[in-house]
This record gives structure tokens, C-alpha cells and sequence, in this order.
């Protein structure tokens, strides 16, 4: 009988499971109830849905073609802080967005470093409002994640293919054509889909930098509806519409996610004959330098102000830090709760498409969510009583599917190896987990728990739509810092952010590393 346990039980799985599509399902029948009462989309709803694909395509054309250059000079050159840089191309990615705003404006802004230089050249002055302030920002944020997933493609090529390389005397146009275009073209449109979905659901950069007739993306079209208007057929029409854009995008990427695999190798750390040339380096040490440049002098910005505007942040900003925290903290274990089991279901589900369900909080936005659940609680409760609640459950699904692509394949290697030894031992349910799960999968763990704290202290996109000031978190309190043109107490707001995203993230993966089994 031992032999025929089965090591998991995928009942708690398949319960996270429904749990997420009831509440996506919950929010699309709050949304169908107010479609009716609007009669269609008009001119300016049909400008915000072309300006939002325009602006995600060509951010995320940009994060890939810019990736390309850099990548492959991280991967082929080998230099003192290599590795740091490499780690510091991931700080995006967990920067909360509100923060690395005011970052970019401090640099490309109007009264930014890169305009006081220009003034003094006699050029003039750029904006960065608008379509181009919005492409800067989102490129800002995706580039290092399109910089990753080409380095890691590259690194899995195995170090006999460039000896090879060399020995047969490959030039530069066929080591490009015959190893480094079937890499790109494996990798580069899962990467472009990706971007491209996560462009088409960012709120906080249009809100900041957006807005207008002609720089009006969907999301920022349904909390203005939302907020300003209250026309919740508008909002909820709009939200269908995001829906629909979204979710077939978010499939798409899914399906164009690589599998990359260049054959056996010996697992020799790589050393590349290419680009050897002084005119290779030169150009290489170029690209890193810009890009390292781009994204360190936005955090280096956000670190002088917010240390001259810490004197001027309101007690109201330290309340504000409380509540994001344990907001924070209690998103994580709400996504722990729900991914860990359905990690498990997926890894010993003969089914591959049930990871689908993962990608729910991709396909749908924390607006589409936080608008559903407003029209259904608003006749009922008073919505603002209801703000953290969705605000940490919102949180815990938009985070869901980077904990899933972070701990499946952990949960699944690790089945494959011991699943018949611990069936044989009558290790198997919540034994399995702790025995042999759980101590195997703590890194990936404490990584995608720092991860969801991270981006769940610094989002603002629910609590925009239900928060008043007595329930406000950190990112909307300094969103209205900035709205007040209080610039010195933003940026110390901005900072206090900084440090506990980045802190909590810390925390989190380092206790996953910390005596964790290899």
C-alpha cells in the first residue's frame, strides 16, 4: 500500500485552486452586473486602449533590443563586481514603483540632473510626461528583467560549443548565426510577452507620469471613471476590456515561455574565445557601463533626497509605514497559504495546463479585481471598511504566478528524486511536506516570500481605489505627498519605502537560504 501512496494530496491544491478562480470569478460578476448601464466605448475609452498596447509594445521592444548588447557582454566578459552588478539588475523588479518614480523624475524630470545638464549645453529641455516618460519608466523597470533571462540563456550553453567554436575558427558571423540566433529566437519572444503583459497592467507609472487625453492607458481610464466620476458601467466596461487584452496576452506568454536546451555539457564553467579584440571589449565595457548607469543613478537619486527630506516626513507617513508592513506580512502568508499547495498540485499533475490557473493575476489587473469586489460590496458594506482586507488579498494574487514559475519546478525535481523512496516509507501529506518538501524547497520559499513582500509594500493600485486617509498605506501616502508638491517629504516617505521593501526582501530570502539543503 506504501508503493501506491500518493505522495501529496492534492485536495488542498485543487481548494487554492478554486479559491483564486472564485475570487477572479467573483470580480467578473460584480463587473457584469454594471456593463448593462453603459451604452459603449467612445472616443476616449478607444484612445486609452490604443495608447496602452502602443506604449507596452514598444516598451517592451526596447527592454529586449537593449537587452541584447548587454547580456551578452555580461556573458562573456568576467570582471571584479560581475556579480553584484548582476544581482543589482534584479533591485527594479522589487523597487517599489511609486519610489523609482520619484527617482526618475529626479534625473529625467524637468528640474531633473539630465535637463540642469542640457541648460547648460544650450539644448533644450526634454519632458518626461507622457507617451515618452511612460516607455522610459516601463523600460526602466523591465530591462533588467529581459537582461536576466538572456544571461541565464546564454550561461545554459554548454562551454564545449564555444571551444568548438574556437577550433574550427568560427568568426563572429557564424558564432552569431549558428549559436547566439537560435538562443535569442528561443528566448526573446517569451521575454517580449512577458514585458508586454506586465506594461499593459502597470497603473502607478501612468498615473505619474501618464495622463491626459493622449497618454490615458485603460487602467488609469478606469480609476478616473472610478474616483472622479464614479461611473461604475464605465469602470466596469473598461475593466472587460483590460480583461480581454490582458488575458490573451498573458496565455500567449505562457506558451512562448522557453524551454531552452542546448544538449549535454560537463558542466565547465564557460570561457569564451569571442570578442577577444580590443575594439569587442571596448564596446562591451560601453554597454554595461550605460546600462549600470541607468539603473543606479535613479536609486542613488532617491537615496540623497530622501536622506535631506527625512526631517520633513509627517507622523502621518510613519502610521502609513505601519499599516503597509503588517499589509505586507499578512499578503505573504495569504500567497503561502495558497501557493504552496497548488505548487504541489501542479508539480504532480499529469495536466500541464492547470498552471494556467496561476497566470490569473497576470490576466486580470488589481483595478479589474478591486472594481469587481467594489460593485459587489458597496450595497451591502461600506467598501472603505473593506480596503486592506482586498488590498492583501489582491496582493497575494498578483503575486501568485512569479511564486508558482519560482517553486514548482523545485517541488517538481524534488518528487521526481524521493517521491518512491518517501512512498515507500509512508512519508506522504502534510509529512512530505515538512519532511522532505519543505526543507528541499526553503530558498525558492524565502525567495518568493521576499518577493511578494516587496511588491505588496509598494503597490498602489487597490488601495488607490478603496483607501481614505485614515486607512492610507505608504505608497498612497506618498503618491498624495507628491500630488501636494511637499517634494522633500515624499522623497523621505520615498526612502523609509525603499528601505522596507528592500529590507523585508532581504529578511525573507535570507532565511530561506540560511541553513537551507542544497
Amino acid at each position: 500500500m506504501a508503493r501506491n501512496a500518493k505522495p501529496i494530496n492534492n485536495a488542498a491544491g485543487i481548494a487554492a485552486a478554486t479559491f483564486v478562480v472564485a475570487a477572479v470569478l467573483l470580480a467578473f460578476v460584480g463587473i457584469g452586473l454594471r456593463v448593462e448601464t453603459f451604452s459603449g466605448l467612445g472616443p476616449a475609452e478607444w484612445q486609452a486602449i490604443r495608447f496602452t498596447i502602443l506604449q507596452s509594445l514598444l516598451s517592451a521592444f526596447l527592454s529586449c533590443v537593449l537587452a541584447i548588447p548587454v547580456a551578452r557582454a555580461l556573458a562573456r566578459r568576467r570582471f571584479w563586481g560581475r556579480a553584484f552588478l548582476i544581482t543589482l539588475l534584479g533591485a527594479p523588479f522589487i523597487l517599489p514603483v511609486i519610489v523609482a518614480m520619484l527617482g526618475l523624475l529626479a534625473v529625467f524630470g524637468r528640474s531633473g540632473a539630465l535637463n540642469d545638464i542640457l541648460a547648460m549645453l544650450g539644448i533644450s529641455k526634454i519632458s518626461i510626461y507622457g507617451l515618452q516618460g511612460v516607455v522610459l519608466a516601463h523600460v526602466f523597470f523591465n530591462l533588467p528583467l529581459a537582461i536576466r533571462l538572456l544571461v541565464h540563456g546564454w550561461q545554459g550553453v554548454p562551454a564545449e560549443r564555444f571551444r568548438l567554436s574556437a577550433q574550427l575558427g568560427f568568426g563572429r558571423g557564424m558564432m552569431f548565426r549558428l549559436i547566439e540566433l537560435p538562443l535569442l529566437m528561443r528566448i526573446l519572444p517569451g521575454a517580449f510577452a512577458l514585458i508586454f503583459v506586465i506594461c499593459l497592467t502597470s497603473f502607478a507609472v501612468a498615473l505619474t507620469l501618464g495622463g491626459g487625453p493622449r497618454a490615458t492607458t485603460v487602467e488609469l481610464a478606469i480609476y478616473q471613471a472610478f474616483r472622479f466620476d464614479f461611473n461604475l458601467g464605465r469602470a466596469a466596461l473598461l475593466s472587460l476590456v483590460q480583461l480581454f487584452v490582458a488575458g490573451g496576452a498573458a496565455v500567449l506568454a505562457f506558451w512562448l515561455v522557453p524551454s531552452i536546451s542546448f544538449g549535454g555539457g560537463m558542466d565547465r564553467m564557460q570561457r569564451r574565445w569571442d570578442g577577444q579584440v580590443r575594439g569587442a571589449r571596448v564596446l562591451d565595457g560601453a554597454f554595461i557601463f550605460i546600462a549600470a548607469s541607468f539603473l543606479t543613478l535613479p536609486l542613488l537619486a532617491i537615496l540623497t533626497s530622501g536622506l535631506r527630506g527625512m526631517l520633513e516626513v509627517p507622523l502621518i507617513v510613519w502610521s502609513s509605514a505601519w499599516t503597509s508592513l503588517w499589509v505586507a506580512l499578512i499578503s505573504v502568508l495569504v500567497l503561502l497559504g495558497t501557493a504552496l499547495p497548488m505548487a504541489g498540485w501542479i508539480a504532480t499533475s499529469r495536466n500541464g495546463s492547470v498552471e494556467v490557473i496561476g497566470l490569473l493575476g497576470l490576466s486580470v489587473s488589481p483595478l479589474m479585481i478591486g472594481t469587481g469586489w467594489f460593485i459587489l460590496i458597496y450595497p451591502i458594506a461600506n467598501p472603505t471598511d473593506w480596503a486592506l482586507p482586498v488590498t492583501i488579498a489582491v496582493n497575494a494574487l498578483m503575486a501568485l504566478p512569479f511564486a508558482l514559475r519560482i517553486l514548482v519546478p523545485s517541488i517538481r525535481e524534488t518528487i521526481q528524486t524521493y517521491g518512491r523512496l518517501s512512498s515507500a516509507l509512508g512519508i506522504s501529506g502534510f509529512a512530505m511536506w515538512r519532511c522532505v518538501l519543505w526543507p528541499r524547497s526553503r530558498p525558492r520559499i524565502g525567495f518568493a516570500a521576499g518577493l511578494t513582500a516587496a511588491l505588496s509594500i509598494g503597490d498602489l493600485g487597490v488601495i488607490a481605489l478603496f483607501g481614505d486617509p485614515d486607512r492610507s498605506t505608504l505608497p498612497l501616502q506618498m503618491y498624495r505627498l507628491m500630488g501636494s508638491y511637499r517634494t522633500d517629504a515624499a522623497a523621505g516617505a520615498a526612502l523609509i519605502l525603499l528601505v522596507l521593501a528592500f529590507g523585508l526582501f532581504w529578511i525573507m530570502d535570507y532565511w530561506g537560504r540560511r541553513n537551507a539543503i542544497a
